[in-house]
């Protein structure tokens, strides 16, 4: 079964429009990688300024490949000088494992 991978970052308010636009300039380059299936950025809506980055992988050694490599190195590196660091350094990596899922019924 799938895993999901959902990382939890404290963005404050003043500092999430820089936040998103790192994950608009990302470089894509999870989107290639052996095992990844799905990737969503999360803004909260109210009552939290923590935002989650959700991604699903076909396996724990799929993600750890992943984290291990090169490309994840790249993505994470913080969009150099003009994208600086805008999240604070609060932030949790949840795993789970998925046990059902299921999508729209369409013909």
């Amino acid at each position: 079964m799938s895993v999901v991978k959902i990382n939890a970052i404290v963005v404050p308010p003043h500092a999430q429009e820089r936040f998103e636009e790192r994950f608009r300039g990302r470089g894509g380059l999870v989107e290639k990688t052996p095992g990844f299936e799905w990737f969503e950025l999360l803004r909260p809506l109210e009552g939290t300024d923590q935002y989650l980055v959700y991604t699903r992988w076909e396996s724990e050694e799929a993600y750890q490949a992943w984290e291990g490599g090169q490309d994840f190195a790249r993505a994470h590196s913080g969009g150099g000088d003009e994208l600086a660091p805008a999240a604070s350094d609060s932030h949790h990596l949840w795993s789970y494992q998925v046990i059902e899922s299921s999508a729209p019924d369409r013909p």
